[in-house]
């Protein structure tokens, strides 16, 4: 969020009480969204602290705004001071793996007997078995649409890339020759864990304040991101309607396939993103590349996108893209309303008047 909205908003979930037990980053990112929203964090950590901690900046930007607490997991005390919080808490992350929980005496069932309208998120790699949901009271929102979750995953360890891996979305990520691209934005961490996450808790406790009950949720940050491919698992469908075949990621309709709506290389070996998807945006790049015979060759006119007329477009495009650097189509494309926009680096996005206060 930005500072103008964080300042505007600060107050929407002030009183609201979270126990924070999670660690890395799904859920820290997300109790610190809570935290610029107004919720008190108290943050916990184990006795040898956070592990990303040892990133410096990174602990700090993830966790401002909490109050933060360390209590050995495994000794009495520990539980004890982890208990006494919860007594007055709306809500409780955990990131462990399932079962941990009940190992350390923080199952479901015990902790609301000590608070009934406590709502319990935990953030798991790959959701949590039907035997263990039964067992922990949890509902996995993962297996939300299925009645059954019956793999035998849910211990298993894993990071972003493995999440990304399993749910399909990091073959999504292909150059345009068809290579395996190696992301550095931590996709399932944050969409998959902490926002999914951020959405389901707000929803029960919303559910709590009406009906005086909690809840235990199990969030699957690799379902959650299988659910996020909802564009290529459609428009993939699409495609096959006239090709035969389901595409490749880089020759979906939305991944490189149409004309207009794709990377374009620049003299200077940078890129420009073109989104012009609708008829009057593709129109409006037409006149601005000085192209007005292809105004016509677009998918809304039934110009199929692996059609010779569509091909051709696409080769005069990126012929004449190629003519010119970067800094020459950002200033020639700075006024015009076509969907156009460089792809900046990250030193040239923060830079940018949209970034720079």
């Amino acid at each position: 969020m930005t500072d103008s909205i964080i300042n505007s908003m600060a107050d929407c979930l002030q009183g609201l009480r979270v126990v924070d037990l999670t660690r890395n980053l799904p859920g820290p990112f997300a109790t610190r969204l809570l935290a610029d929203l107004g919720a008190t964090i108290i943050k916990i950590e184990p006795k040898n602290g956070d592990p990303a901690r040892a990133f410096g900046e990174l602990f700090a930007a993830l966790n401002h705004g909490k109050t933060t607490e360390r209590h050995d997991f495994r000794g009495p005390k520990g539980i004890a001071a982890i208990k006494a919080h919860i007594k007055d808490a709306d809500v409780m992350l955990d990131s462990f793996r399932p079962g941990v929980l009940a190992g350390m005496g923080l199952d479901a069932k015990t902790l609301h007997t000590l608070n009934p309208k406590l709502v319990m998120v935990s953030i798991t790699g790959y959701g949590v078995t039907a035997k263990e949901s039964n067992e922990s009271a949890a509902i996995d929102v993962s297996a939300i649409n299925h009645s059954r979750a019956s793999h035998d995953w849910a211990h298993k360890a894993g990071h972003d890339i493995n999440f990304m891996a399993m749910s399909g979305v990091l073959d999504q990520l292909k150059t345009a020759s068809g290579e395996q691209a190696m992301p550095n934005v931590q996709f399932a961490d944050l969409a998959g864990g902490s926002d999914t996450a951020v959405i389901a808790l707000l929803a029960a406790v919303f559910a709590a304040q009406r009906t005086g009950k909690g809840r235990h949720i199990a969030v699957s940050m690799t379902h959650s991101l299988y659910q996020h491919l909802v564009m290529p698992k459609e428009t993939g469908a699409l495609v096959k309607s006239f090709s035969g075949d389901m595409p490749a990621p880089h020759f979906d309709f939305l991944g490189g396939l149409l004309p207009c709506y794709r990377l374009y290389r620049t003299l200077d070996n940078r890129y420009m993103a073109v989104g012009s998807l609708e008829l009057k945006f593709w129109q409006g790049l037409c006149e601005a590349l000085a192209l007005p015979a292809l105004k016509d060759s677009h998918w809304q006119l039934d110009v199929m996108p692996n059609s010779p007329e569509s091909q051709a477009a696409a080769k005069a495009v990126s012929d004449a893209f190629a003519s010119q650097t970067l800094a020459h189509w950002q200033r020639h494309f700075a006024p015009i309303d076509v969907c156009v926009t460089p792809v900046l680096s990250l030193q040239e996005a923060k830079a940018h008047p949209l970034f720079a206060h």
